[in-house]
């Protein structure tokens, strides 16, 4: 097969591949890094002439073009596999909406859903001599999206890194529809939030404690485990592995740092797994050609039988807030959607079925709201609406600033005292009332 003569044949402008669309269709715009930019622009010119559109993505890195049109709630619905700030706000705006799922679940639910994808539109890197465009820094769910989507056209940027890895990474010219040249921008860099804070290097420092040597590292976006990252980058720990949903910048210090090595990973062994990243462009040029960093679809990487399979797996994510059974949300403030469930669930349980395996969730004990209120994160039950994301039986270890407690298998005032112990020192005595008017507080724990 001549590949590049095919690829001129199927070579098309970003105006006749947004063409495509029609009102009542449901459009996959790919996933964070990979979202279209040049097709985006050029169905956001025809957007006002459509209605009942229904697009799929999520984390989105950049405003798309579609989201800037007049009345967009009037034309499209966007659906979110995992919310950023800018879906939030349109989320505010009444066109936005969060699909809930287990990240893990993803590429089943596309090939199983009933409500096909009239097109795929997404960003990748330039052909190789094989014919193949690889899906960068996105491997995730987007195999599944290109075989249930009728129509699959691939938007070129030329600064798109290239992941290697083998597992459903990219996708053949031979299935694509039409390939748009795009305008070559460089890939969206997503920070870490800032510096590490003092509560955030407090925090780091109780779990880096718990880390042994030839552990495999799963961590979570946010300050907290960037800051665990940081310190194990500066740690004596060594033969480390990596078996991740997000790769960050982190990994990339600890890497470099010399701590990873993969040597002791019973699966992809000398190997760092993912199932997308999102960074700054040190993390980007990290990934790109790296035979070391291994890209594949979030059903390999967050399923619970292959984070079970792995020794001392340590599984490090973030939480919004906590209740006094041990109630975790990671995704809501009340019935104000956040982010989604991603893969938080995954790792908790399949750290747990890791021999010598833990999970860490783990936040500041309070936080300030924009009144100068301060609150505390550890609350007696969840406020109205908020969503449990990892139900009391499954947490494991739970931090803040103020200690580690393993809740595991805890009968209810245990785990209550427990938690309590790690809240805010001003909080604790009002949180024992409130844990004994719900029958969860012995009287003797209070010393």
């Amino acid at each position: 097969m001549d590949y590049k003569s095919l690829y001129k044949e199927k070579l098309t402008t970003a105006e006749a591949a947004a063409s495509i669309v029609k009102s009542g269709d449901w459009v996959d715009y790919g996933w964070t890094a990979c979202t279209p930019v040049a097709i985006d622009a050029a169905l956001a010119k025809r957007m006002p002439e459509l209605t009942d559109v229904h697009i799929r993505g999520g984390i989105l890195m950049w405003v798309p073009e579609i989201f800037k049109i007049d009345d967009p709630a009037a034309h499209f619905d966007w659906n979110s596999w995992h919310m950023s700030g800018i879906e939030r706000k349109a989320a505010a705006q009444g066109f936005a909406f969060y699909s809930p799922i287990r990240y893990s679940e993803l590429p089943r639910y596309y090939r199983e859903v009933k409500d096909r994808n009239a097109v795929a539109y997404f960003q990748v890197s330039p052909m190789d001599e094989h014919g193949y465009f690889n899906f960068g820094p996105s491997a995730s769910h987007m195999t599944a999206a290109c075989e249930t989507s009728k129509v699959v056209v691939v938007e070129v940027n030329e600064n798109m890194p290239r992941c290697l890895g083998g597992i459903e990474n990219s996708i053949h010219i031979s299935d694509v529809d039409m390939i748009v040249e795009g305008d070559n921008p460089s890939i969206a860099e997503l920070g870490a939030g800032g510096p590490a804070t003092e509560v955030d290097q407090t925090v780091a420092k109780l779990i880096v404690n718990e880390i042994p040597d030839g552990a495999c590292l799963q961590l979570g976006i946010g300050g907290m485990p960037n800051a665990v990252g940081s310190l194990i980058a500066e740690s004596d720990l060594k033969d480390l592995g990596v078996h991740t949903e997000m790769y960050v910048d982190a990994f990339v210090d600890i890497s470099k740092a010399g701590k990873i090595t993969g040597a002791r990973k019973n699966i992809d062994r000398f190997r760092q797994t993912y199932a997308f990243a999102a960074g700054t462009k040190k993390l980007y040029d990290f990934l790109d050609n790296n035979p070391e960093c291994m890209s594949a679809a979030v059903s390999y990487t967050n399923d619970i039988r292959q984070v079970s399979a792995l020794d001392n797996f340590i599984s490090i994510n973030n939480t919004v807030d906590i209740d006094l059974f041990g109630q975790v949300n990671a995704e809501s403030a009340g019935t104000k959607n956040i982010s989604g469930a991603g893969g938080q669930l995954d790792f908790v349980l399949g750290a747990y079925l890791s021999k010598g395996g833990k999970s860490f969730i783990c936040c500041s004990s309070t936080f300030t709201s924009k009144d100068g209120t301060v609150n505390s994160r550890i609350r007696p039950t969840l406020a109205p609406g908020s969503i449990v994301t990892d139900t009391r039986a499954n947490v494991h270890y739970f931090v803040t600033e103020y200690g580690l407690v393993n809740l595991k298998g805890l009968p209810t005032w245990q785990k209550c005292e427990a938690i309590i112990s790690v809240a805010h020192p001003d909080f604790r005595d009002e949180l024992i009332k409130e844990a004994e008017k719900m029958n969860i507080w012995r009287r003797s724990n209070k010393k």
